[in-house]
C-alpha cells in the first residue's frame, strides 16, 4: 500500500507491551487518549493502531516516543471498570507503519501504510520453517513452565508468518526485541532473528541447569555439616558439655560486629568454625578461644582523630616541665615536621638522660599535646626475642608478645608508644630482642609487623613511638641509626 492510499486509524500508544497479528490480548487503558481512540474504534467498528512506547515511562508520549511499525487491531470488547479505568479486548490484524501523525483536541489519529509479508515461499523459507518447528520442539521440552497447548497450536499452522507470530507472542523476550520481529516484513529474516533468540535462550536455560546443579549439590554438603554440628551440640547438652553454646554465639556476633581486615577475618572464621567442632573441655579449644580473643580485641581500623598543633604542644611542655628549652625546641621541630606529613616516616625521638629528668614524663605530655593515647612498655632486663615478637602457637602456653599485648591496651591504632629505657635489653641464647625492635621502628617494615603468636601482619605505621635511654652506650648501632637523639640534662650540676 503506497501513502496516496493509506487509511486513517484512531491511534493508542502501548507501554512494554507489543502485539502481533492473530494475538488476542487484555488491555487496562487509564490514559483518557488512550480511552477516548479506543471508544471511537468501537463506536465505528474500525481498527485502532497500536504501537509501543520507546520509554514506558513518558506519561504523555508524543511522535517521537513512538517506533514507526506497529499493528493494526480489532476491538473486541471494552469493560469500564469502577476505577475509572478501562479494560480492553482487542486482536491483531496486520503490520502497519506511520506516514504522518494527526494531532486531534481528545487523541491522535494517524495515516498508516500497511505492510505485507515477503518471502513467505520457496524452499529457503520452508528450511527456514522446519528449523523453526525443530529448535522450538526443543525449548518447549527444556522449558518446563511453557505451556504445552502452544506446541499443538504450533504444529497445526501452516502459514509461516502466523507460526513466527505465534511463537514470539508466547515468549518472554524484550520489548526491543519482539519489536525488531514486528518491523521484519520477510519472514524469512523474521525466522533467523527467531532462531538466534531461541537458540540463545537454550544456552541460557542450560547454564541454569548446571549451576542449579552445583548449588545444590554445595547445599547438600551445607546442610549435612549443619546436621553433623547439631547432632554433636546435642550430644555434648546430653554429657554436661554444652555449656558453651551461648559463649560461642556471643563470640560469633563479636567477629561479624568487628571491622577486620579481609586476610584477618578470613583467617578467624577459619579458627572459629575449628571452634565449633571442638569438645568444649579439650585443651586444643582453650588455645583457640584465646587466639580468637586476642584478634578481636586489637585495633585493627579504630584511631584517634588528631591533628599536631605546634602552639598547643608549646603550651603542654610549658605547663608540663620547667626549663628544658632546647629539648623542647628539638621536639617541636620534630612534631612540626611530622605535622606537614600524612604518615611517620621519619626517624624516631630517643630521650636521652640521667634517671629522674623526667623522659617518660616528656613522653606524656608529647601524647597530651597530641590528643593521643599514651601507652608505656619498659624494656629493661628484656633479653627474650619472644618477648617482642610473641611465641609461637605450637609452643604450650604460646601469648603474643608485649608490643601486640600493649597494642591491645591502647585499643586505637594509632597512639603515642614509649619504649622506656630501650638501652637496658640484654641479648642470651634465646635471641637479641633489638633486632625484632627494629621491624618495630623502621617505617618501611612496620606496616608489617610480624607477631608470631598472631601469624599475621600488623600494621604499626600508625603509632607514634618514642624511645628513652639512660646514655647511647647500650643502644646498637642498627637502632641508632633509627632514632633522633634528643639529649636531657639534669636540673642540677
Amino acid at each position: 500500500m503506497s501513502d496516496q492510499t493509506a487509511e486513517t486509524y484512531p491511534l493508542m500508544p502501548l507501554r512494554d507491551i507489543v502485539l502481533f497479528p492473530g494475538m488476542v490480548a487484555p488491555l487496562v487503558v487509564g490514559r483518557k487518549k488512550s480511552i477516548k481512540a479506543l471508544e471511537k474504534a468501537m463506536e465505528e467498528r474500525a481498527l485502532i493502531f497500536l504501537v509501543t512506547q520507546k520509554d514506558a515511562r513518558v506519561d504523555d508520549p508524543a511522535r517521537r516516543h513512538l517506533y514507526s511499525t506497529g499493528t493494526l487491531a480489532a476491538v473486541m470488547q471494552l469493560l469500564r471498570l469502577p476505577d475509572g479505568t478501562i479494560k480492553a479486548l482487542v486482536e491483531g490484524k496486520r503490520r502497519g507503519r506511520i506516514v504522518e501523525t494527526i494531532e486531534g483536541d481528545d487523541f491522535y489519529t494517524v495515516r498508516v501504510e500497511e505492510l505485507a509479508d515477503t518471502d513467505t515461499e520457496g524452499p529457503e523459507a520452508q528450511a527456514y520453517l522446519r528449523e523453526l518447528r525443530r529448535t522450538f520442539d526443543q525449548y518447549v521440552q527444556i522449558n518446563k513452565k511453557f505451556p504445552k497447548e502452544v506446541l499443538k497450536s504450533v504444529a497445526a499452522i501452516e502459514d509461516p508468518s502466523r507460526l513466527v507470530d505465534l511463537i514470539t507472542s508466547h515468549m518472554q523476550l524484550k520489548t526491543e526485541e519482539k519489536q525488531k520481529l514486528l518491523e521484519a516484513t520477510s519472514v524469512t529474516k523474521r525466522i533467523e532473528l527467531l532462531l538466534e533468540i531461541i537458540h540463545r535462550e537454550i544456552e541460557l536455560f542450560e547454564l541454569e541447569k548446571n549451576i542449579h546443579a552445583k548449588v545444590k549439590k554445595k547445599m547438600g554438603t551445607t546442610q549435612r555439616n549443619y546436621y553433623l554440628g547439631e547432632k554433636i551440640r546435642v550430644i555434648q547438652d546430653e554429657m554436661g558439655q554444652g555449656e558453651g553454646g551461648n559463649d560461642l554465639d556471643e563470640l560469633e556476633k563479636s567477629i561479624k560486629k568487628k571491622h577486620l581486615p579481609r586476610l584477618v577475618r578470613d583467617k578467624v572464621l577459619k579458627e572459629f568454625k575449628k571452634l565449633r567442632q571442638m569438645p568444649p573441655m579439650s585443651a586444643e579449644t582453650t588455645v583457640v578461644r584465646n587466639y580468637i580473643d586476642t584478634i578481636i580485641s586489637l585495633p585493627w581500623k579504630k584511631k584517634t582523630r588528631t591533628r599536631i598543633d605546634i602552639e598547643r604542644a608549646e603550651k603542654v611542655l610549658d605547663e608540663d616541665h620547667y626549663g628544658l628549652r632546647k629539648p623542647k625546641e628539638r621536639i617541636l621541630e620534630y612534631l612540626a615536621v611530622q605535622s606537614q606529613v600524612k604518615k611517620i616516616r621519619g626517624p624516631i625521638i630517643c630521650l636521652v638522660g640521667p634517671p629522674g629528668v623526667g623522659k617518660t614524663s616528656v613522653c606524656k605530655s608529647i601524647a597530651r599535646a597530641m590528643g593521643r593515647k599514651f601507652i608505656r612498655l619498659s624494656l629493661g632486663g628484656v633479653r627474650d626475642e619472644a618477648e617482642i615478637r610473641g611465641h609461637r602457637r605450637t609452643y604450650i602456653g604460646a601469648m603474643p608478645g608485649k608490643i601486640i599485648h600493649s597494642m591491645q591496651k591502647a585499643e586505637v591504632i594509632n597512639p603515642v608508644f614509649c619504649l622506656d629505657e630501650v638501652d637496658k635489653m640484654s641479648v642470651d641464647f634465646r635471641g637479641d630482642p633489638s633486632a625484632a625492635l627494629l621491624e618495630v621502628l623502621d617505617p618501611e617494615q612496620n606496616y608489617a609487623f610480624n607477631d608470631h603468636y598472631l601469624d599475621l601482619d600488623y600494621d604499626l605505621s600508625e603509632v607514634f613511638f618514642i624511645t628513652t635511654a639512660n646514655n647511647l652506650h647500650g643502644i646498637p648501632l642498627p637502632l641508632q641509626d633509627r632514632m633522633e637523639i634528643i639529649q636531657l640534662s639534669g636540673y642540677t650540676e
